[in-house]
């Protein structure tokens, strides 16, 4: 990540909650979860694109 940029960021508060714990569970830092988990998502939707 060469470059960051800042966000306001609204969520439900259960969904919130859930990813505050699952930070927690992987020791890292709710951002960092945040970030995590969408470029999972992002490079699995990159894989589905190139599947026949």
């Amino acid at each position: 990540m060469d470059e960051e940029k800042r966000i306001t960021l609204r969520l439900p508060a259960d969904l919130h909650e859930w990813l505050a714990a699952q930070a927690r569970s992987a020791r890292r830092s709710l951002n960092s979860e945040i970030v995590y988990r969408l470029e999972v998502e992002r490079d699995s939707a990159a894989t589905d694109t190139k599947s026949p």
